[in-house]
């Protein structure tokens, strides 16, 4: 053709080009949406720590025993330590108290205002911790002392702890009313409640976002199923064109052939899990 002047067109190549690109395309997944990062919880939450202290790490206290059977002299020797104790404590003297107190309490390991005595004198001594030890087996001997709740409270005020001190004070106060707990508890209680409101208010954020989450997985069950269902109408549709037109031909298909297909098979994987998720279940009903 070129000899005799003719001219030969290019071969589309372009064309083939953009069709395979536009399979490629067709081909990589979509790039699932990230989703913002979860605030925390801690992000805008600003409470005055005043006061608060390092916790004390000692090794715990000595407790006694409580299978020990007490006897009357070890109950009046007990009681001689714990007065020795408290004019410790009146002088200043608060390691000596801690001490007379711990010696009390070997003699008589099941009275609980031993216990709550001594833990009166580690939260002066900046203690909290052992303190709050002391309580809790006070609380487990005698749980209606008042003055236990109160020792505690202040030790998770010195921690920091603003929801349990708040209810030990207030307990404390409800069991016998005390101005020194009274006080306390006016001071702790607003950073209790800011604490309490915050966190309710992360956990209607958590609430909603798990509503959110549901709802999605529905919808796209209800998409899944769906398709399924147009995918198996057009299965059957195909294969009632295909042998409709011979005369004679069986409708649908030869008998005893297999169904055209269930939903949830072949192309759709994952779709039989979703689709026994009962929640999903109830909302296609």
């Amino acid at each position: 053709l070129k000899s005799m002047g003719g001219t030969i067109p290019p071969a589309p190549a372009n064309a083939s080009t953009e069709e395979t690109s536009k399979g490629k395309a067709e081909e990589q997944p979509e790039e699932p949406v990230k989703s913002p990062e979860p605030e925390s919880e801690e992000s805008d939450l600003e409470i005055d720590n005043e006061g608060v202290i390092e916790p004390d790490n000692d090794d715990p206290q000595e407790m006694g025993d409580e299978s020990v059977e007490v006897t009357e002299e070890m109950m009046d020797q007990a009681n001689e330590k714990k007065i020795e104790a408290i004019n410790a404590l009146s002088e200043g003297e608060l390691q000596k108290a801690v001490d007379l107190f711990t010696d009390a309490i070997k003699l008589n390991p099941c009275l609980a205002i031993l216990y709550a005595k001594r833990a009166s004198v580690f939260v002066k001594l900046q203690k909290p911790n052992a303190a709050i030890r002391d309580c809790d087996r006070a609380i487990k001997i005698n749980p209606d002392s008042a003055q236990t709740y109160k020792w505690r409270g202040k030790a998770h005020r010195l921690l920091g702890h603003w929801e349990e001190a708040a209810h030990d004070l207030a307990l404390a106060c409800k069991l016998d009313y005390d101005e020194d707990a009274s006080a306390m508890l006016k001071e702790v209680q607003p950073r209790a409640q800011k604490i309490a409101e915050h966190r309710r208010k992360y956990e209607r954020k958590r609430e909603e976002k798990e509503i959110k989450e549901r709802m999605e997985r529905v919808k796209k069950a209800r998409e899944e199923h769906e398709r399924a269902q147009r995918e198996e109408e057009a299965r059957r549709q195909a294969g009632g064109a295909q042998f409709g037109g011979f005369p004679g031909g069986f409708p649908g298909g030869f008998p005893g052939a297999a169904p055209g297909g269930m939903p949830g098979m072949a192309g759709m994987p994952g779709l039989n899990e979703i689709l026994s998720d009962p929640e999903v279940l109830a909302a296609m009903q």
